[in-house]
């Protein structure tokens, strides 16, 4: 166990990296700007798609939501008689350098039942909400599924002990598979105002996917600098003292367990 307290700077071959000491101050130039450009395209868009909410949502709008929920909770959810259920928070996607991904197969496989909700503008989140709420109720627990834009919104719904699953899909990150069943949406919006609105919603869109596109540009980016670190570094790295820490820390974390 006295391996653990080893330095780890002491697995470093000091004397190969300071021949590659330059290259790898100046890899990294220009690293943190690709995370802040974007953070800023990923804001902006997401700025973008609360006012494109805004155009088709209205109290109206919600209550027509609401009432859909309950139709769907009479119907697939019924009162177990236990005390009301939990939830837990889990991602199901993210915003990566290789794009906007979303690990549908994880629903796939704690679900046999799977709704597709199929949003353009961002009103799923209220069916969401009331499914979450009345499944609790009812005595099951919840994994609720935020979006990785808008972490204060709801974007899937998992409810295992009753095999159900609510998925949101968009034009561009679909489902892909045949659903269970599938909700339009869109359809509850506003028709008027989607109306009136379409034209700025499309173009909203298409700004909104410019945006996202040239965030995940600058994360690959980011990725590709940090690639060119490690393969600087990594020859000069003593992995197996490096894994033998570790592992000699973990046993002793689990042992105190």
């Amino acid at each position: 166990m006295v391996e653990r307290y080893v330095n780890l700077g002491e697995c470093y071959d000091r004397e190969g990296l300071r021949t590659v000491r330059r290259e790898i101050m100046s890899c990294m130039t220009g690293y943190k700007g690709c995370y802040t450009r974007a953070y800023r395209c990923l804001t902006a868009a997401a700025q973008i798609g609360e006012d494109m909410r805004a155009m088709v949502a209205t109290p109206a709008v919600d209550a027509k939501i609401a009432k859909r929920a309950k139709g769907i909770l009479s119907r697939e959810v019924k009162k177990t008689g236990r005390e009301p259920g939990k939830s837990i928070q889990r991602f199901l996607g993210g915003i990566t350098w290789q794009g906007v991904l979303c690990n549908f197969d994880t629903a796939d496989a704690l679900c046999r039942r799977v709704y597709e909700l199929s949003d353009t503008y961002g009103l799923g989140h209220v069916l969401l909400t009331h499914l979450a709420s009345g499944a609790m109720a009812a005595g099951y627990d919840v994994i609720v599924c935020p979006s990785p834009l808008y972490p204060d919104r709801m974007e899937h719904l998992l409810i295992p002990a009753l095999s159900l699953a609510f998925v949101t899909s968009t034009p561009a990150l679909p489902y892909g598979k045949r659903p269970y069943r599938r909700i339009r949406m869109d359809a509850m919006g506003d028709p008027d105002l989607l109306r009136r609105n379409r034209a700025r919603l499309r173009f909203s869109r298409k700004v909104s996917g410019a945006l996202m596109e040239e965030a995940v540009e600058s994360l690959e980016q980011a990725k590709s600098m940090h690639d060119d670190l490690e393969a600087l570094y990594n020859p000069h790295v003593d992995f197996d003292r490096v894994y033998a820490v570790a592992n000699a820390l973990s046993e002793e974390l689990l042992a105190g367990l």
